[in-house]
């Protein structure tokens, strides 16, 4: 991606964040934070939103929220980043993945059904789920809320590359018990700098992660709980400000380019795009494809001078930091299958017409 396309026409705007908050010292808290929340809560169709320091504070503190901590075990799965696991463990609880379905990506259902009974059966319930919304589209959340409802599970979405995103008009954000976004500056809304949110429709669930976020105060010195310094800050929530207004146009622009990308590739040999599920319109955050010959394409591309990544190339249980936990290769064979395959190409909407071309025909050449 290239930031810079999207920050220049709105360069005024932006500075602007800047020079008001040097013009008021109003720093931290205040009418930029309070009216970001407003209009956040207002895009995903929720009651409330709580601006936060970053996408995994907002995890953590969605999940302590909720009552999640020491003794619990929460489900997500392994093809995502750390974050997601990272604020699991911070609580105190203890997390189990279960695979992810091949062709989308996204949690596997049958699976997380499997888990859930089996935990079930031996009498220790899994306190709460958090289903990734990868890559840009949402997990099939009809069948996961009967699961959690069946097994009295709480559901946390990681929304973090989901901004925008729906399924059967519900947005990303507004299907869980509470959920966590990013506004990372690579994200479809991203700040200039860490930020994130905790959207909810539950009162309380929102008055807990304010206090958590600044300390645990209800008030000034006022502290009925342990909290964190994770606060949004009112130069980074003017930034969103700025940018909230133009997310459905950008996203609608990431939605062309990929479909672009559909139409040819669905024609080429040993091309897979990660599917999306019918009911679903996906933010398209990224644009993954599974090849088989992946590091062949990637010195294809990057000889043509086209920037290729990979979300993500060593899923969670491969990690070093996760040995202890005794997974193996084979334990979640869809996560490791996918790894060895997927490469996200270029997709941001300031992409020209022209730079997508350039994108398929590259393909299309290494395909033929």
């Amino acid at each position: 991606m290239d930031l810079t396309r999207q920050h220049a026409p709105i360069k005024r705007e932006l500075l602007k964040c800047f020079s008001d908050a040097l013009d008021t010292c109003r720093f931290i808290g205040g009418q930029e934070l309070e009216a970001f929340e407003i209009e956040f809560a207002s895009f995903v169709g929720t009651r409330y939103c709580v601006g936060v320091n970053s996408g995994t504070d907002a995890l953590r503190f969605a999940l302590l929220a909720l009552g999640v901590g020491p003794g619990d075990v929460v489900v997500t799965t392994p093809n995502t980043f750390i974050a997601t696991t990272e604020a699991i463990s911070q609580t105190g609880a203890r997390f189990e993945f279960v695979d992810i379905d091949l062709r989308t990506s996204l949690m596997d259902i049958g699976a997380l059904a499997d888990t859930l009974a089996r935990h079930d059966s031996c009498g220790k319930r899994i306190k709460a789920i958090v289903p990734v919304h990868l890559y840009g589209q949402c997990v099939e959340m009809e069948t996961l809320h009967e699961l959690a409802n069946r097994y009295g599970a709480l559901i946390c979405e990681d929304a973090a590359q989901a901004h925008g995103a729906s399924r059967h008009g519900r947005m990303a954000g507004s299907m869980g018990m509470a959920a966590g976004f990013s506004f990372y500056p690579g994200k479809n809304l991203g700040a200039c700098g860490e930020a994130g949110a905790v959207t909810t429709d539950d009162k309380g669930i929102a008055e807990t992660v304010r206090a958590l976020r600044d300390h645990g105060q209800s008030r000034k010195y006022v502290h009925h709980l342990e909290g964190y310094n994770g606060r949004l800050d009112a130069i980074q929530a003017a930034v969103l400000r700025v940018k909230l207004p133009f997310l459905p146009a950008w996203n609608v622009r990431r939605r062309d380019i990929a479909a672009r990308y559909d139409a040819v590739f669905a024609k080429l040999d040993g091309i897979s795009p990660v599917g999306i599920l019918p009911s679903n319109v996906s933010a398209r955050h990224l644009y993954v494809i599974h090849v088989p010959r992946r590091d062949d394409l990637i010195r294809h591309l990057a000889a043509l001078l086209i920037d290729t990544g990979l979300h993500y190339p060593i899923p969670l249980h491969m990690q070093q930091c996760y040995a202890r936990l005794g997974y193996g290769p084979g334990s979640f064979p869809n996560a490791e299958r996918a790894a060895q395959m997927l490469l996200s190409l270029p997709l941001y909407p300031e992409m020209t017409d022209d730079e997508v071309d350039r994108v398929i025909a590259a393909i299309k050449d290494f395909a033929c």
